[in-house]
Parts: C-alpha cells; structure tokens; sequence
C-alpha cells in the first residue's frame, strides 16, 4: 500500500462564502448607518438606492427579508382589521396586568387600565353583535374570556392583601 500522508486538508470554498457573507453584512451595515443619518425624506444616492427607485416592490420585499423591516429600518405593520384591533386591546390588558413588561423593565399592575382596555372589548363586542364573521366571533369571545379571567385572578389575590 502506498505511503499514506498525514496532513491537514484546507476546504478554501468555506473561507470564500464566509467572506462573501461578511462583506454582504458590511455593506448592509453601511447602508443602514447612511439611511441613519440621512434627514427624513431624503433618499441616500448609491447604485442599491438608484435600483430600489427603479424597483420599489423588490427593495421592500428585500427590506422584509432582511428581518421584516421596511424602509429606514422601521418595522412593517400589520394590516388594519378586526383582528388586529381584538389583539391591540388585549395586549395592552396584559401588560396593565403585569403578564408583560418593555424589554428590561418592571411589569406594570394598574387594574384600573386592565378593567378600563376590557371594558373597550366589551363595547366592541356589543356594538359588533350580529356583524362578526364566526372566527371574528371566536377571537373576541376568547379575548374577552381570557381577559377577564387574568383580571379576577389578579385582583383577587390584591383583594386577599392586608
């Protein structure tokens, strides 16, 4: 058998995409520092920003891409609907009931907020009456449900407190 050498074998194909992909991230990292500092309403002029001119979807599919941002690194935000509004509310009913807090801050309890956002469901619900797909129904009835339930349970132990 021929004479097998021991050696350490270099696949360079990694070292080419790796640094393909950090030249990608430098050049992403720049444009989001020149969107930055730019004034509002100003567009930065660089060969991406004559293109994403030329092709508006593109550069907004591409903004979604990268971390379901949009222009200037702010965040898309959901289409307007029911749904959308049913979980606005009850979003901020559990963070005035402290089952959510800002990122690296306190919980928030302010049950007065918490009744005062169920409430608003409540009126929904009865202005809403007869007008509501099924699955519209089925949102704010477990909306409600789940509200509410948070709240008595809370409330109840700060009722139990000398």
């Amino acid at each position: 058998m021929a004479e097998d050498k021991l050696g350490l074998h270099v696949d360079t194909d990694w070292k080419k995409q790796a640094q393909e992909e950090k030249r990608k991230l430098a050049e992403q990292e720049e444009k989001r520092k020149t969107a930055a500092t730019a004034p509002a309403g100003v567009v930065p002029s660089s060969a991406g920003a004559a293109s994403a001119a030329a092709a508006p979807g593109a550069a907004a599919a591409a903004g979604r891409a990268a971390g379901g941002r949009g222009a200037a690194g702010q965040r898309e935000l959901p289409p307007a609907s029911f749904a959308t509004l049913v979980q606005s509310i009850l979003t901020q009913v559990l963070y005035y009931l402290g089952d959510l807090a800002t990122r690296g801050g306190e919980p928030m309890i302010n049950l007065d907020m918490a009744k005062h956002n169920i409430d608003t469901l409540s009126v929904m619900e009865e202005k809403t009456r007869g007008n509501l797909s099924d699955e519209e129904k089925r949102l704010l009835d477990a909306a409600l449900y789940e509200a509410r339930m948070r709240y008595v349970a809370l409330a109840s132990r700060y009722a139990e407190l000398p």
